[in-house]
């Protein structure tokens, strides 16, 4: 077996070995070499992304077979092109924080480039799973370097918010497992493909329990997504942590979206006899009602870094009306809407620690302050940022938006989509507009003090911002991918021909 046919577990493999590497006693304490080895996997870990990509389109559906041990009863990882395009989203943004921390975030606390490692292999692993049981190991990786991550560089208010992050988590893992409990019981499997085949198969009093173990789940993944009314926790804690460890943390949310996409848009879904779509009557007022409370805190946010956390509740609202749409289409939207959004809310925390260090005590506070130094600069990627945010053309927020409302073709559904997710962007706008005339034009003198922006944090956020357009010149291309995503997340693979392809 050559080398490129292992490549389904790469993405898994090299954060592994190599936060393993740094944590080595030479290395622990030499930060410079700790950013060469780190970005240097960053980059090999794009690289192998894209190839995995590649491979995917042109040869469909990778199945890898840990010791050869057939599902379901070995370990088995599943990279079609929507767990390959996170994968890939992963990647990149792993490479952009990276960059952007070696302008100093990463001396303020200790071990943050094993951290950032260990974190991009739960987030890779939970994406590449073939599982439920792993897919809860994964999750308890990337959550446990999120612990950590949370309070790098220390302080009494990120302190505070870890600790509510952490017990709201624990919670949360606790349900995971007694809800997998009850589904194994029942189906006496947790890989996703023999719990499809099955799930049809139930007897009405089993139906009853796999029903409580489906919507215990739909919990938990509600809770890692920040889906209401279980996003209570989000603002605090992606508002409080460092800038780069928050702009990470976008994805933190896509993994409990995707979660929620192939539990229960697959195996509890169409085809899922007596429990087919049993999240759709909750997800339906949860999606909106998600975007219109996420509306409502961006009004009353006070700084940037808060707003942020807020926008990505929004998006979080709008990925879960695609969601409940349930069509093909809509799950093509909503998976280019993902990529938008996580790229988009990354880079603009990004932005706002750049503006936060430039503004000195008056931080990303929305009160008058000296001028920024590079305010010329900062507040021209701030216009762009909010276009795309705002889902304005001509960046991708638009297009994604347009898909998002294209796709839903039902009047009982459209009379509330569009004023909501429209509203969304209105409020948006004003927010923004208010954010970036109080940051940028409420100034009284110059900040001769004041840090000037590293080259390092420049180039992360300018390759943020680039792909935000890329998003749009190819759009057809990434068009074709997320079409072919949404198709093989909808049909899925059966316990044989999962086991067809491994071989």
């Amino acid at each position: 077996m050559s080398l490129f046919e292992h490549l389904v577990i790469f993405p898994i493999l090299i954060p592994f070995f190599v936060a393993v590497v740094l944590l080595f006693p030479h290395l622990s304490n030499c930060l410079s070499k700790q950013r060469v080895i780190s970005i240097t996997a960053h980059v090999a870990l794009v690289v192998v992304a894209f190839v995995l990509l590649f491979k995917v389109e042109g040869q469909g559906i990778q199945v890898y077979a840990l010791g050869d041990w057939s599902a379901p009863f070995g370990i088995v990882l599943v990279a079609d092109m929507f767990s390959v395009l996170m994968v890939c989203l992963s990647a990149v943004l792993g490479l952009a924080i990276t960059l952007y921390a070696t302008a100093g975030e990463d001396k303020t606390g200790a071990f943050f480039h094993p951290l950032i490692m260990f974190q991009l292999m739960g987030i890779n692993g939970a994406f590449l799973t073939g599982d439920a049981f792993n897919l809860f190991v994964f999750f308890e990786v990337l959550l446990i370097a999120s612990y950590a991550l949370m309070i790098h560089g220390g302080g009494k208010q990120r302190t505070q918010a870890n600790i509510h992050y952490v017990f709201l988590n624990l919670i949360g893992s606790s349900l995971f497992l007694f809800a997998l409990g009850t589904l194994y019981g029942t189906l006496g499997t947790l890989n996703f493909a023999d719990m499809a085949d099955r799930i049809p198969l139930l007897s009405s009093n089993e139906l009853l329990i796999a029903k409580a173990g489906a919507l215990l789940l739909l919990a938990v993944f509600g809770l890692k997504a920040g889906m209401l009314p279980l996003h209570f926790w989000l603002p605090k804690a992606y508002s409080t942590t460092s800038t780069p460890v928050a702009a990470l943390f976008a994805i933190m949310t896509k993994v409990g979206i995707y979660s929620i996409w192939r539990v229960h848009g697959v195996m509890f879904g169409d085809q899922a006899g007596g429990l087919a779509n049993i999240a759709l009557p909750w997800l339906w007022p949860i999606a909106l009602l998600t975007i219109v409370v996420g509306a409502i805190a961006i009004l009353a946010s006070q700084n940037l870094r808060v707003l942020c956390s807020n926008l990505v509740i929004v998006s979080v609202g709008t990925l879960l009306v695609a969601i409940s749409v349930n069509t093909v289409q809509a799950t093509s939207a909503g998976i280019y809407y993902l990529i938008h959004s996580t790229i988009a809310c990354a880079a603009m925390f990004l932005l706002t620690g750049l503006i936060q260090q430039q503004r000195g005590q008056a931080e990303d506070r929305f009160v008058a302050a000296r001028a920024m130094p590079q305010a010329g600069i900062l507040g021209f990627i701030f216009v762009l940022l909010a276009i795309a945010l705002i889902g304005m053309p001509p960046l991708s927020g638009f297009v994604g938006k347009a898909l998002i409302l294209q796709s839903v073709t039902e009047a009982s559904q459209a009379i509330w989509v569009f004023p909501i997710v429209l509203g969304g962007g209105l409020i948006a706008l004003i927010a923004l507009s208010r954010a970036g005339t109080s940051l940028f034009w409420r100034t009284s003198g110059e900040n001769k003090g004041a840090l000037k922006g590293h080259p390092s944090q420049y180039l992360a956020i300018g390759l943020l911002v680039a792909i935000l357009p890329l998003l749009v010149i190819f759009g057809g291309t990434v068009n074709d991918y997320t079409q072919l995503a949404a198709e093989q997340l909808k049909s899925g693979l059966s316990l044989q021909q999962l086991n067809e392809v491994a071989k």
